[in-house]
């Protein structure tokens, strides 16, 4: 029995199953990753490092509907969703190609003494990537680029519900010309992969995904003494503090709702409304939530495709139909259809509720009302997350002091699905520690070498 296959969720059928590595496979795979570590990478320049990455970049570009469509099948993505993230991974990964100047440039430091002094950023060495399914390329593009640039090399366990777009990119990063062991696609069960955090020859690990998942494997590298960074869930605030035209609030709140189905750890799950808007706010929210389109993935005029697998809308429906228990409204929606799970708002949700301090991963919107600021910063933060958040205000001055007091570690300020390659992403609390993308997601794993040199 194999843990790795194509469920496609939006009809149950499994399209094609893959063996797990053997522990032989395993070796094998370490054993490449660490001889192109100890050989490429010190022969590679940084230069051709990046113009390596512009192929693979250039691959996703010219492969993109091949791309595209195996993630619709794989975890349910609607198509234009999937072809624009097959894009932003080509172009996180030719943004570091293009800054690999300002990412391995020294860093001269003032000293007291005779002679010089610089930092110079040198690569670890082998790298395992646990990734998650909501984003197969994309998650992958922010671990894998700037890591290969900088000389590390690439072990990756992807989802098991994605086997064949982690083999589609191992086989990107090999077209593109890079040797044997710099980027190693490898189908671990758990077990397999804490052998691998623990093997003298890895140096550290990056892992997206849930809680569960990242206490586990950050237990094992800190038993290790491995490096490891830890992207996971939110539950991100979207604060309505006031506003000269709700309807466009409204449009970017639903928007930050429904992004990927829904399943975006960074999406807007919290709903904070002053008193002023808030009867206003849920009338036109739950009617827009409600005009999402649920379809076939395929489909153009599909927003909501089915959910990841029938097992996380079961998992949705359960925490909906435990928070009405506990006296929720629904508002609008709640009704799951298989793997289906249309746009839903709930009220009433109060601080003793279970709900209250989870993650809802689906297209499933909590509104709370605020009496002011303070209150809507106290429910904001009232959370163990604390990824992203949004603020909507027409005070700059109220923005700024707002964004100080979020306990997040990105605030956007009256705008939504704004990420970019060259923006950090992270956050604090239990969404984790490090940071990805922008130069910053070049400095989680690298040693910073002093250098210091006499008169």
């Amino acid at each position: 029995m194999t843990d790795y296959s194509i469920v496609n969720p939006a009809t149950g059928e499994t399209l094609a199953t893959y063996p797990t590595a053997t522990d032989a496979d395993v070796e094998q795979a370490i054993a490449a990753a660490d001889a192109a570590y100890r050989g490429w990478a010190r022969t590679s320049t940084g230069a051709e490092r990046a113009e390596g990455l512009r192929k693979v970049a250039q691959l996703h570009r010219e492969r993109r509907d091949e791309l595209a469509a195996i993630i619709v099948r794989e975890m349910g993505k609607p198509l234009a969703a999937a072809e624009g993230e097959v894009d932003f991974a080509a172009d996180i990964t030719e943004y570091y190609a293009d800054h690999v100047d300002a990412i391995l440039a020294d860093t001269p430091l003032t000293i007291e003494g005779d002679g010089t002094a610089v930092v110079r950023k040198a690569p670890l060495g082998v790298l395992l990537g646990v990734m998650p399914w909501n984003f197969p390329y994309y998650q992958v593009a922010r671990f894998a680029a700037p890591n290969v640039l900088l000389g590390n090399t690439i072990l990756l366990k992807h989802a098991p519900q994605c086997p064949e777009s982690a083999a589609a990119i191992e086989t990107m990063y090999r077209d593109a010309g890079f040797p044997e062991g710099v980027y190693v696609n490898v189908y671990l069960t758990n077990e397999q992969a804490a052998d691998v955090i623990a093997d003298p020859r890895v140096q550290g690990v990056s892992v997206t995904g849930s809680e569960r998942a990242g206490a586990a494997v950050a237990e094992v590298a800190g038993r290790n003494l491995k490096k490891v960074a830890l992207e996971l869930g939110g539950s991100d605030p979207f604060i309505l503090l006031s506003t000269d035209d709700l309807d466009a609030v409204v449009e970017q709140a639903v928007a930050a709702r429904l992004d990927n189905v829904g399943q975006s750890c960074n999406a807007a799950k919290r709903f904070i409304v002053v008193d002023e808007y808030y009867d206003a706010f849920v009338e036109k929210f739950a009617a827009g939530m409600s005009a999402a389109v649920v379809g076939d993935p395929f489909a153009e005029d599909t927003v909501l495709g089915p959910l990841s697998s029938l097992a996380a809308a079961e998992r949705l429906d359960e925490q909906v139909q435990h928070a009405v228990a506990q006296g929720a409204e629904v508002v609008v929606g709640g009704t799951r259809d298989g793997a289906f799970y249309p746009g839903t708002v709930l009220t009433g949700v109060t601080e003793e509720m279970d709900l209250y301090r989870q993650e809802l991963f689906g297209p499933v919107g909590v509104v709370y009302r605020a009496s002011d600021e303070d209150d809507a910063v106290r429910i904001a933060n009232g959370t163990p997350f604390g990824l992203g958040s949004y603020v909507f205000t027409t005070d700059a001055a109220q923005a700024e002091r707002v964004a100080d007091r979020i306990e997040a570690g990105m605030v956007y300020i009256n705008l939504v699905l704004a990420d970019e390659a060259g923006l950090p992403f992270g956050g604090v609390k239990r969404s984790g520690t490090g940071r990805e993308l922008g130069l910053l997601g070049a400095d989680e794993f690298v040693n910073k070498k002093l250098i210091r040199t006499g008169a």
